[in-house]
Formats: C-alpha cells, structure tokens, sequence
C-alpha cells in the first residue's frame, strides 16, 4: 500500500466532542516519547508531518490524520511520563478510554513498546486494557536499529512473554531510522481495509 496524501483533520482534547468519521481508524497507543509521531511520519512516508518532540508528555490530544482520503491514523495521547499531574493523566485515560468504546470505525489498535527495554508496568496495563476493550493488540517494538539482530530475538521473547502476546498475534520490530517493519505494517493495515482482519 502507497500513503499519497496526509491530512491533520481532528485535533479533540479532553473536554471534546470525538468525531463521527465513517471512514476505517487505525489507532497508535504508547508511552511518552516512544516513537507514536516517528512511525506515523514513517508510514505515511513524511519526514515530519506528525509533531514529534524532546519533550515527553506533549501529545495531550487526540489527533486524527486521514490518508489517501479514506482512512485515519489516531494518535493517542501517550501515557507513563511523571512530570504530568496525576489528576491530567486520568483524563487523558478516560479520554482514551472513551474512544475505544465510542468508535464505530476503530479496526485496529497498535501499541508502541521500548524494544530496547522490558514492557513497563503501564506498557503492561495499556496492553490489557486494551484488550478488555475488545481488541487484539498489534504491537509494535520501536527502536530496533539500537538492537543488534540478535538483540532483537532476545529482546522480542522477553516482550512476547511479559505482556502475554498469544502466538498468531502480530508484533513488528520497528525502525524509524532504516524503515525496519514500515512495509509489513503497511501491508497489514491493507488488509485490514481489504476486509482480511475483520
């Protein structure tokens, strides 16, 4: 699949109203600062279009971007970072919590790991929650060109087994810098929008 065009559509905070869309939503979760904006910019094959920033805890909205006019990308607001006030994180989880039971068009959910380190207690936590909201997660290890290749195998059965990845579930190294993954991913969003995942 080609990503032709980008648009930033729906910017949604936490006292918004979220969006009627009736096109397919695919839906990007993850910590603070582990690379939600970096794999959107890669996918959609832009070098920054997608805000990224030093800054952890900066994505304090929903963010909705359509591409090729026919489907969305939604970037959650990342959570774990200390910095932000406990009252603002329950927010923003009953913010995303919101979303996951509200979207009609919500086909897929991806969460974002560290594959350089062991899922954190919130990688955990996102990762059943997100389940218990109906959905398999995909999941995407970020950071793999920090890993040798061997590394990587070390470091996917660690993940595999901390957050409990049945086997047939789909989980992609991911590299922003050599584009490791970009291809499969895009290829299985594809077939979600072809119908194969449903």
């Amino acid at each position: 699949m080609v990503i032709k065009s980008i648009e930033l559509e729906t910017v949604c905070g936490i006292t918004s109203v979220l969006p009627s869309n009736s096109c397919p939503e695919f839906a990007f979760a993850g910590k603070s600062n582990v690379g939600k904006s970096s794999l959107i910019n890669a996918l959609s094959n832009r070098k920054s279009y997608a805000r990224t920033s030093s800054q952890p805890g900066k994505t304090q909205t929903i963010n909705f971007y359509k591409l090729n006019g026919e489907f969305y990308f939604v970037d959650l607001p990342g959570y774990g970072y200390a910095k932000v006030p406990e009252e603002t994180k329950a927010k923003w989880g009953r913010m995303i919590e919101r979303y996951l039971k509200n979207s009609e068009m919500l086909k897929a959910v991806f969460l974002l790991v560290d594959m350089r380190h062991a899922p954190s207690q919130n990688d955990i936590q996102m990762y059943n929650w997100i389940v218990q909201n109906g959905y398999a997660p995909v999941v995407i290890l970020t950071k793999a060109d920090k890993l040798s290749r061997n590394e990587q195998a070390k470091n996917l059965a660690i993940i595999r087994k901390a957050l409990g990845i049945k086997d047939g579930r789909y989980v992609f190294p991911f590299s922003a810098v050599t584009k490791q993954g970009v291809e499969e991913i895009l290829d299985l969003i594809g077939s979600f929008l072809d119908g194969g995942n449903e």
